[in-house]
Formats: C-alpha cells, sequence, structure tokens
C-alpha cells in the first residue's frame, strides 16, 4: 500500500470523525501524524489557524502571547480581545479562556481547524494543560482543534470522550479503548469503580484501610489523567494552601495511601507520577467510555448490547457524594454519556416496536437531563403514540417552566410539535 493511499485512508478517517468531536488527537504512536497535518494545511477548501508550540512555552503567559502573535500573523483582527488583558491577568484562566474563545469565534463564518503542533513542547506546562481543557468546552461550534504531538497530553481524555467533545485517531484507527494503557496484568489485582460512591476491590475483597477520604480520591485522580504533576494535584485537592504547605500536606495523603495497599501506588518519573504498573487495574470508567464508543459505531454489530453495557455500568454520578471542582466536572461528562446511552437505546427500542421500553429509557434520561429538549420532544411523542396526551401537554408547560426559570426560549421545533399534538 502506498504512502498517498495510507495518508489519503487517515485523512478520511480524520473528516470522519472531526465531524463529531471539538478535540481531535493525532496520537503520539501515529506514523503519519505530521504528513496529515501538512495534508490538511495544503488543502485550500480548510480554514486553518496553526501554532507550533516553542521552547519558550513553559507557562500559560508565555503560551498566549506567542501563539497570539502566530495567529494575528494569520488572521489580522485575531487577538482584539485578548490582547486588551494587561499581562498581570494572563493568568486569570478563566477570563483567558472567555476572551480567547470570543477571538476564536469572530474567525470565520464557516468550520475552520485549529493546529497546535509540538504540543509536546508545553508537557510541563500544568495551566497550559488546564486552558485547553477548558478551551474545548468553550470553543464556538464551528472551530475545531487538532493536536499533534510526540506524547500523550495530561489531559482527561476519558471524560472529554465520554461527552463526545474528543477523539484519538492513530492514523487509520480510531482509538476505542487501553485510552492511557492502563495495565491489566500485573501482579496485584485491583477492580476500581467510581462511577457511584466509588470503592476499590483489592484482590476480591473491598478495601476499607484508607485512613479518610483523601488517599482514596487521590487514587481516583491519578487515574483520571495519563500522567499527573505534583502541583496538579496540589491545585485541585488544595488551592486554599500556599505551595509549600500543600506539597506538605500531599506527601502525608501519599504516604497515608500507599500504607493502605502496602505498596508504592504513585511512581514518580521525571517529574510526573503515574499509577504503578505492577498493579493489575480493572477501572469501570474505561470500560464504561469504552461501551460508548462500540455503541457509537454505526457500522457495529453489537450496538444495542453496546449501550446496554454502558447504561449497567453507570451505577451513580462520578464520585457520588463529593463535591470536589475536578469531580463534579467529570460528573457532568459521564452523566452526558449515560445519557447519550438512555437515548440510543431508547430510539433501537423504538425501532423494534417496543414503545413501552423506550418510554422508561427516555423517562429516566429526562431524570438526568432536564434540560435536552430533544428528549421532551420525544417523551411528547411517545405520550401522545400512546394515547396519553394530557401527560405530553403537561410534559411541555414542565418545559417552559425549566427553561423560563433558565432564563432560555424554548425552539421552534418544539413549540411546533406541542401545536401538533395538541390539534
Amino acid at each position: 500500500m502506498t504512502l498517498n493511499t495510507l495518508v489519503a485512508d487517515s485523512l478520511a478517517l480524520f473528516q470522519e470523525q472531526s465531524a463529531h468531536a471539538r478535540l481531535i488527537l493525532l496520537h503520539p504512536r501515529s506514523r503519519y501524524r505530521s504528513v496529515l497535518v501538512a495534508r490538511l494545511m495544503s488543502t485550500q477548501e480548510n480554514v486553518i489557524l496553526y501554532h507550533s508550540l516553542g521552547a519558550d512555552d513553559i507557562n500559560l503567559q508565555s503560551f498566549i502571547t506567542g501563539m497570539t502573535h502566530d495567529l494575528s500573523n494569520q488572521h489580522p483582527t485575531f487577538g482584539r480581545h485578548i490582547n486588551i488583558l494587561p499581562p498581570s491577568q494572563l493568568n486569570q484562566l478563566d477570563l483567558v479562556v472567555e476572551r480567547f474563545a470570543r477571538d476564536l469565534e469572530e474567525v470565520s463564518d464557516k468550520p475552520f481547524y485549529f493546529i497546535l503542533d509540538e504540543y509536546d513542547r508545553g508537557d510541563s506546562a500544568d495551566d497550559i494543560q488546564l486552558f485547553i481543557d477548558r478551551l474545548v468546552a468553550r470553543l464556538p461550534e464551528h472551530c475545531k482543534i487538532i493536536i499533534n504531538s510526540r506524547t500523550l497530553p495530561r489531559l482527561p481524555w476519558v471524560s472529554m470522550i465520554a461527552q463526545k467533545r474528543a477523539v484519538l485517531l492513530e492514523d487509520r484507527q480510531l482509538i476505542q479503548s487501553d485510552f492511557y494503557e492502563i495495565e491489566t496484568d500485573g501482579k496485584l489485582k485491583m477492580e476500581v469503580f467510581a462511577l457511584g460512591p466509588g470503592h476499590v476491590l483489592l484482590n476480591g475483597q473491598p478495601m476499607e484501610a484508607w485512613e479518610g477520604h483523601l488517599p482514596r480520591l487521590l487514587f481516583f485522580f491519578a487515574l483520571d489523567r495519563p500522567i499527573v504533576t505534583r502541583s496538579e494535584i496540589c491545585q485541585a485537592f488544595w488551592p486554599e494552601l500556599d505551595m509549600e504547605q500543600a506539597v506538605n500536606v500531599f506527601h502525608v495523603t501519599k504516604r497515608r495511601l500507599h500504607k493502605a495497599l502496602d505498596m508504592d501506588v504513585l511512581v514518580h518519573d521525571e517529574g510526573y507520577y503515574r499509577v504503578n504498573p505492577d498493579m493489575a487495574i480493572h477501572y469501570d470508567v474505561m470500560d464504561f467510555v469504552t461501551a460508548l464508543m462500540e455503541g457509537r459505531n454505526e457500522d457495529g454489530k453489537n450496538r444495542a448490547m453496546a449501550w446496554q453495557r454502558a447504561i449497567d455500568l453507570y451505577r451513580g454520578p462520578f464520585l457520588q457524594g463529593f463535591t470536589d471542582r475536578w469531580i463534579l466536572e467529570r460528573r457532568v461528562d459521564f452523566r452526558a454519556g449515560y445519557v447519550e446511552a438512555l437515548y440510543e437505546m431508547a430510539q433501537m427500542r423504538l425501532a423494534e416496536d417496543r414503545p413501552e421500553h423506550a418510554l422508561g429509557l427516555f423517562q429516566r434520561a429526562l431524570a438526568e437531563d432536564g434540560s435536552r429538549e430533544e428528549i421532551h420532544r420525544e417523551l411528547m411523542k411517545l405520550y401522545t403514540r400512546l394515547g396519553r396526551r394530557s401527560e405530553a401537554a403537561a410534559l411541555y408547560q414542565r418545559l417552559i417552566d425549566e427553561m423560563g426559570k433558565a432564563g432560555k426560549d424554548i425552539s421552534a421545533d418544539t413549540v411546533e410539535l406541542y401545536k401538533s399534538i395538541m390539534n
């Protein structure tokens, strides 16, 4: 097979998958990732913004300054929102994300790609990773970020995949499982369950000797990304402490974690922490997202089984009962995946002419996320089909109340559906 054919196949997969995600990672294992970037940039119909990270990208301020300069050379008006911030405010993450997103909104009315090349040069900067994480959630609908990197970026890929915000591509292959290459054949057998209150089985027995909740949460945090830094952990767990105090508390917590499992759970390597590869871990979150990926495969033969597996694996909100910011953010992402599984399974039950089964699934989906108008519409249609028109009308009125409290208007599609039902 020729190189042109291989790259053409990779490009076809990229175009197919990028239609459904905001962030596309050209996986470090990809042999043709740089060729693919060059092909995208040479295609005239693509609107492209391009920035290659350099040696100076050691923190958010230098990253934003250099990138804004590059992008203004490609799009003359770029930066008019971000550039009005004084240097002293370039460390205010949420403000920087908001201004940068506004600049992206004004690049083009057409779909465009924002390529971040040589991304691994910013690996050591926690604030750059967090900026990209937050920016993905704020991107305009017609903007896609492409990351080309020699290492797997320290981003919460699994939760972003769960919410259909990201995909990982390896040349002609969509990565659908083993996203972080977590060891499953190590010496110590461990089953980890984070969907629900959060518990761990060690060699089939429940883990109880955690010495408080912090060591347990530290373990779950380490599973959240491919690798983590000490400063990243301190910022997530003890943001109110200065760094020296936070580091001291971290080391105490880490020792308690290692004592609980009687081994070094977190190993330190070149400035990063990762879960000890001697631990054979089966993690329900990974299984859940793998099932979502299998369900999304429109050519798959076992989509119904995949959606049902995702539903069964979701035993409750991510780390239910805890309110740390990083936990709440992940909880939203995994709940979105669960609602998607319920919705898609309900559509399959409708196709099988099993409306009562579909009704229960739609109701469960709506109980998880009452803001989804398409679920309201499906339920209204189904109530009407089952001769329960009054319940369809009541559901519509409830939606009006909820949207009004949120300061939002109901879409024209929902209004038209209601009128047709009442007529």
